[in-house]
Protein backbone atom coordinates (compact mmCIF):
# COMPACT_ATOMS: atom_id res chain seq x y z
CA UNK A 1 0.00 0.00 0.00
CA UNK A 2 1.30 3.45 -0.93
CA UNK A 3 1.87 5.91 1.93
CA UNK A 4 -0.98 8.32 2.50
CA UNK A 5 -0.37 12.06 2.14
CA UNK A 6 -2.33 14.46 4.34
CA UNK A 7 -1.01 17.69 2.83
CA UNK A 8 1.18 18.93 0.02
CA UNK A 9 2.20 22.39 1.20
CA UNK A 10 3.73 24.79 -1.28
CA UNK A 11 5.82 27.88 -0.46
CA UNK A 12 6.76 26.63 3.01
CA UNK A 13 9.41 28.65 4.85
CA UNK A 14 9.48 26.77 8.16
CA UNK A 15 10.60 23.28 7.10
CA UNK A 16 14.20 23.89 6.13
CA UNK A 17 16.11 26.60 4.26
CA UNK A 18 14.58 28.68 1.48
CA UNK A 19 11.19 28.25 -0.11
CA UNK A 20 10.12 24.61 0.01
CA UNK A 21 7.38 22.18 -0.84
CA UNK A 22 6.56 20.00 2.17
CA UNK A 23 4.95 16.60 1.77
CA UNK A 24 3.20 15.49 4.96
CA UNK A 25 2.78 11.71 5.19
CA UNK A 26 0.14 10.09 7.39
CA UNK A 27 1.11 7.88 10.32
CA UNK A 28 3.40 8.36 13.31
CA UNK A 29 4.72 5.94 15.98
CA UNK A 30 4.68 8.65 18.68
CA UNK A 31 1.60 10.01 20.39
CA UNK A 32 2.83 13.38 21.61
CA UNK A 33 0.20 14.93 23.86
CA UNK A 34 0.83 18.39 22.35
CA UNK A 35 0.69 17.17 18.72
CA UNK A 36 -0.68 19.98 16.54
CA UNK A 37 -1.43 17.61 13.65
CA UNK A 38 -3.45 14.80 15.30
CA UNK A 39 -4.79 13.80 11.88
CA UNK A 40 -1.24 12.69 11.05
CA UNK A 41 -1.00 10.08 13.82
CA UNK A 42 -3.12 7.28 12.32
CA UNK A 43 -1.81 5.41 9.28
CA UNK A 44 -5.35 5.10 7.89
CA UNK A 45 -7.70 7.55 6.23
CA UNK A 46 -9.93 9.47 8.64
CA UNK A 47 -12.98 11.70 8.58
CA UNK A 48 -12.67 15.27 9.84
CA UNK A 49 -16.06 16.70 10.81
CA UNK A 50 -16.52 20.44 11.29
CA UNK A 51 -19.64 20.76 13.44
CA UNK A 52 -19.66 24.56 13.06
CA UNK A 53 -20.26 24.19 9.34
CA UNK A 54 -22.90 21.51 9.68
CA UNK A 55 -26.51 22.60 9.16
CA UNK A 56 -27.83 19.31 10.61
CA UNK A 57 -30.01 18.86 7.51
CA UNK A 58 -29.66 15.08 7.79
CA UNK A 59 -28.96 14.53 4.10
CA UNK A 60 -25.74 12.68 4.88
CA UNK A 61 -27.68 10.32 7.15
CA UNK A 62 -30.08 9.51 4.33
CA UNK A 63 -27.43 8.77 1.71
CA UNK A 64 -24.83 6.91 3.83
CA UNK A 65 -24.88 3.32 2.47
CA UNK A 66 -23.39 1.93 5.68
CA UNK A 67 -25.67 3.61 8.25
CA UNK A 68 -22.55 5.12 9.81
CA UNK A 69 -23.91 8.64 10.28
CA UNK A 70 -26.30 9.22 13.16
CA UNK A 71 -28.05 11.96 15.10
CA UNK A 72 -26.24 12.54 18.38
CA UNK A 73 -27.30 15.15 20.97
CA UNK A 74 -29.09 17.14 18.28
CA UNK A 75 -26.01 17.08 16.05
CA UNK A 76 -24.73 14.74 13.38
CA UNK A 77 -22.37 12.06 14.66
CA UNK A 78 -20.29 9.28 13.14
CA UNK A 79 -20.12 5.58 14.04
CA UNK A 80 -16.48 4.95 13.15
CA UNK A 81 -16.94 1.17 13.36
CA UNK A 82 -19.42 1.30 10.49
CA UNK A 83 -17.81 4.00 8.37
CA UNK A 84 -16.14 2.60 5.22
CA UNK A 85 -14.74 6.00 4.12
CA UNK A 86 -16.67 5.69 0.87
CA UNK A 87 -17.00 9.50 0.67
CA UNK A 88 -20.67 9.38 -0.33
CA UNK A 89 -21.56 11.86 2.42
CA UNK A 90 -19.07 14.38 1.04
CA UNK A 91 -20.96 14.58 -2.24
CA UNK A 92 -24.22 15.51 -0.52
CA UNK A 93 -22.96 17.96 2.12
CA UNK A 94 -23.67 21.45 0.81
CA UNK A 95 -21.68 23.02 3.66
CA UNK A 96 -18.56 20.88 3.20
CA UNK A 97 -18.66 19.91 6.87
CA UNK A 98 -16.74 16.67 6.27
CA UNK A 99 -13.45 15.84 4.64
CA UNK A 100 -11.39 12.69 4.26
CA UNK A 101 -7.80 13.03 5.43
CA UNK A 102 -5.28 10.89 3.58
CA UNK A 103 -4.74 10.63 -0.16
CA UNK A 104 -2.71 8.21 -2.25
CA UNK A 105 -0.12 9.49 -4.71
CA UNK A 106 2.35 7.74 -6.95
CA UNK A 107 6.00 8.78 -6.82
CA UNK A 108 5.57 10.15 -10.34
CA UNK A 109 2.64 12.33 -9.25
CA UNK A 110 4.53 13.74 -6.27
CA UNK A 111 7.63 14.45 -8.35
CA UNK A 112 5.50 16.27 -10.91
CA UNK A 113 3.99 18.50 -8.20
CA UNK A 114 7.37 19.10 -6.57
CA UNK A 115 9.05 20.09 -9.82
CA UNK A 116 6.43 22.76 -10.60
CA UNK A 117 8.10 25.11 -8.10
CA UNK A 118 11.66 24.30 -9.03
CA UNK A 119 12.32 27.95 -9.97
CA UNK A 120 11.48 29.03 -6.38
CA UNK A 121 13.80 26.38 -4.91
CA UNK A 122 16.69 27.51 -7.09
CA UNK A 123 16.23 31.22 -6.39
CA UNK A 124 15.83 30.82 -2.62
CA UNK A 125 18.10 27.88 -1.83
CA UNK A 126 15.04 25.78 -0.97
CA UNK A 127 13.80 22.36 -1.98
CA UNK A 128 11.46 19.65 -0.78
CA UNK A 129 10.87 18.47 2.79
CA UNK A 130 9.46 15.02 3.48
CA UNK A 131 7.58 15.19 6.76
CA UNK A 132 4.65 13.70 8.63
CA UNK A 133 3.37 12.18 10.76
CA UNK A 134 6.68 10.40 10.40
CA UNK A 135 8.15 9.91 6.95
CA UNK A 136 10.76 7.39 8.13
CA UNK A 137 8.20 4.71 9.06
CA UNK A 138 6.54 4.74 5.64
CA UNK A 139 7.25 2.32 2.77
CA UNK A 140 10.95 3.06 2.39
CA UNK A 141 11.13 1.83 -1.21
CA UNK A 142 8.55 4.53 -2.03
CA UNK A 143 10.29 7.23 0.06
CA UNK A 144 13.76 6.42 -1.31
CA UNK A 145 12.47 6.46 -4.88
CA UNK A 146 10.91 9.87 -4.23
CA UNK A 147 14.04 11.29 -2.58
CA UNK A 148 16.30 9.86 -5.28
CA UNK A 149 14.06 11.36 -7.97
CA UNK A 150 14.37 14.78 -6.34
CA UNK A 151 18.12 14.47 -5.97
CA UNK A 152 18.52 13.45 -9.61
CA UNK A 153 16.68 16.65 -10.57
CA UNK A 154 19.00 18.73 -8.40
CA UNK A 155 16.33 19.45 -5.77
CA UNK A 156 17.46 19.72 -2.13
CA UNK A 157 15.84 17.02 0.05
CA UNK A 158 15.19 17.48 3.78
CA UNK A 159 13.90 14.67 6.00
CA UNK A 160 11.83 15.93 8.92
CA UNK A 161 11.89 13.14 11.51
CA UNK A 162 11.09 12.39 15.13
CA UNK A 163 13.84 9.75 15.04
CA UNK A 164 11.63 6.83 16.05
CA UNK A 165 12.12 4.49 13.08
CA UNK A 166 14.31 1.48 12.25
CA UNK A 167 17.95 2.52 11.90
CA UNK A 168 18.12 0.63 8.62
CA UNK A 169 15.62 3.11 7.18
CA UNK A 170 18.08 5.96 7.83
CA UNK A 171 20.80 3.88 6.20
CA UNK A 172 18.63 3.56 3.09
CA UNK A 173 17.80 7.26 2.77
CA UNK A 174 21.05 8.93 3.87
CA UNK A 175 22.59 9.10 0.38
CA UNK A 176 19.50 10.84 -1.03
CA UNK A 177 18.97 13.38 1.76
CA UNK A 178 20.76 16.74 1.96
CA UNK A 179 19.72 17.35 5.56
CA UNK A 180 17.81 15.89 8.48
CA UNK A 181 15.48 18.04 10.57
CA UNK A 182 15.70 15.94 13.72
CA UNK A 183 13.31 16.47 16.64
CA UNK A 184 14.52 16.16 20.21
CA UNK A 185 11.76 16.48 22.79
CA UNK A 186 13.11 15.06 26.05
CA UNK A 187 16.29 13.39 27.28
CA UNK A 188 14.72 11.87 30.39
CA UNK A 189 13.40 8.50 29.22
CA UNK A 190 10.52 8.21 31.69
CA UNK A 191 9.28 11.68 30.81
CA UNK A 192 9.58 10.80 27.14
CA UNK A 193 7.39 7.75 27.67
CA UNK A 194 4.88 9.80 29.64
CA UNK A 195 4.47 12.55 27.05
CA UNK A 196 5.00 10.66 23.76
CA UNK A 197 4.08 7.06 24.60
CA UNK A 198 7.51 5.70 23.62
CA UNK A 199 11.05 5.35 24.96
CA UNK A 200 13.67 7.61 23.39
CA UNK A 201 16.35 4.88 23.17
CA UNK A 202 15.84 4.31 19.43
CA UNK A 203 15.66 8.05 18.77
CA UNK A 204 19.02 8.67 20.43
CA UNK A 205 20.53 5.66 18.65
CA UNK A 206 19.48 7.07 15.28
CA UNK A 207 20.74 10.54 16.17
CA UNK A 208 24.17 9.12 16.97
CA UNK A 209 24.09 7.04 13.77
CA UNK A 210 23.44 10.08 11.59
CA UNK A 211 26.12 12.06 13.41
CA UNK A 212 28.70 9.31 12.91
CA UNK A 213 27.84 9.15 9.21
CA UNK A 214 28.45 12.88 8.84
CA UNK A 215 24.88 13.77 7.92
CA UNK A 216 23.77 17.40 8.05
CA UNK A 217 21.67 17.51 11.24
CA UNK A 218 19.39 20.38 12.08
CA UNK A 219 18.06 19.79 15.60
CA UNK A 220 14.51 21.03 16.25
CA UNK A 221 13.32 21.28 19.85
CA UNK A 222 9.69 22.00 20.73
CA UNK A 223 9.87 23.96 23.99
CA UNK A 224 6.84 23.43 26.20
CA UNK A 225 6.11 24.74 29.67
CA UNK A 226 5.10 21.76 31.76
CA UNK A 227 7.08 19.30 29.64
CA UNK A 228 10.70 20.31 28.99
CA UNK A 229 10.87 23.94 30.16
CA UNK A 230 11.20 24.91 33.82
CA UNK A 231 12.84 27.58 35.93
CA UNK A 232 16.16 25.72 36.16
CA UNK A 233 16.30 24.59 32.51
CA UNK A 234 16.89 21.04 33.69
CA UNK A 235 15.86 19.26 30.49
CA UNK A 236 17.43 21.88 28.25
CA UNK A 237 20.80 21.45 29.95
CA UNK A 238 20.50 17.67 29.47
CA UNK A 239 19.88 18.27 25.77
CA UNK A 240 22.93 20.49 25.50
CA UNK A 241 25.15 17.82 27.10
CA UNK A 242 23.65 15.18 24.79
CA UNK A 243 24.19 17.24 21.64
CA UNK A 244 27.59 18.83 22.35
CA UNK A 245 29.73 15.91 21.11
CA UNK A 246 27.60 15.36 18.01
CA UNK A 247 27.80 16.74 14.49
CA UNK A 248 25.05 19.36 14.83
CA UNK A 249 24.89 22.06 12.16
CA UNK A 250 21.88 24.09 13.35
CA UNK A 251 19.38 24.30 16.20
CA UNK A 252 15.79 25.55 16.00
CA UNK A 253 13.99 26.33 19.26
CA UNK A 254 10.25 26.02 18.67
CA UNK A 255 7.94 27.66 21.25
CA UNK A 256 4.80 25.67 22.05
CA UNK A 257 1.51 26.61 20.43
CA UNK A 258 -1.95 25.05 20.48
CA UNK A 259 -3.28 26.22 17.12
CA UNK A 260 -4.05 22.63 16.15
CA UNK A 261 -6.28 22.06 19.20
CA UNK A 262 -9.49 22.49 17.18
CA UNK A 263 -8.57 19.46 15.06
CA UNK A 264 -9.10 17.13 18.03
CA UNK A 265 -12.79 18.00 18.13
CA UNK A 266 -13.05 17.34 14.41
CA UNK A 267 -11.58 13.87 14.98
CA UNK A 268 -13.81 13.25 18.02
CA UNK A 269 -10.72 13.23 20.27
CA UNK A 270 -9.84 15.05 23.49
CA UNK A 271 -6.89 17.44 23.60
CA UNK A 272 -4.89 16.65 26.76
CA UNK A 273 -2.44 19.53 26.64
CA UNK A 274 -4.58 22.24 28.20
CA UNK A 275 -2.08 22.79 31.04
CA UNK A 276 0.92 23.26 28.75
CA UNK A 277 2.22 26.80 28.32
CA UNK A 278 4.24 28.76 25.79
CA UNK A 279 7.60 29.91 27.21
CA UNK A 280 7.98 33.67 27.50
CA UNK A 281 10.17 35.55 25.03
CA UNK A 282 12.60 36.09 27.90
CA UNK A 283 12.81 32.34 28.57
CA UNK A 284 13.25 31.54 24.87
CA UNK A 285 16.14 33.99 24.63
CA UNK A 286 17.63 32.56 27.82
CA UNK A 287 17.58 29.06 26.31
CA UNK A 288 19.01 30.37 23.04
CA UNK A 289 21.91 31.92 24.98
CA UNK A 290 22.55 28.62 26.78
CA UNK A 291 23.08 26.89 23.43
CA UNK A 292 25.23 29.70 22.05
CA UNK A 293 27.37 29.78 25.20
CA UNK A 294 28.03 26.08 24.64
CA UNK A 295 29.42 26.77 21.16
CA UNK A 296 26.39 25.79 19.11
CA UNK A 297 26.26 27.66 15.83
CA UNK A 298 23.19 28.83 13.91
CA UNK A 299 20.73 28.79 16.83
CA UNK A 300 17.35 30.28 15.98
CA UNK A 301 14.02 30.77 17.71
CA UNK A 302 11.24 29.50 15.50
CA UNK A 303 11.05 27.31 12.38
Amino acid sequence: MKPLVINFQKCSIHDGPGIRSTVFFKGCPLECIWCHNPESQSYKKEVLYNQERCGACGRCIEVCPHDAIIKKDGCVGLNKDKCELCETCLDYCINNAREIVGQEYTVKELLKNIEKDRMFYEESGGGVTLSGGEVMVQDMDFICELAKGCKNKGIDVAIDTCGYAPTQNYEKIINYANRFLFDIKLVDEEKHKKFTGKSNDLILKNLHFLSEKGAYINIRIPLIGGVNVDENNEEVLKMIELLKPLNIKAVNLLPYHDIGKHKYTKLDKVYEGEEFTKPSDEKMNEIKSLFENNNFQNVKIGG
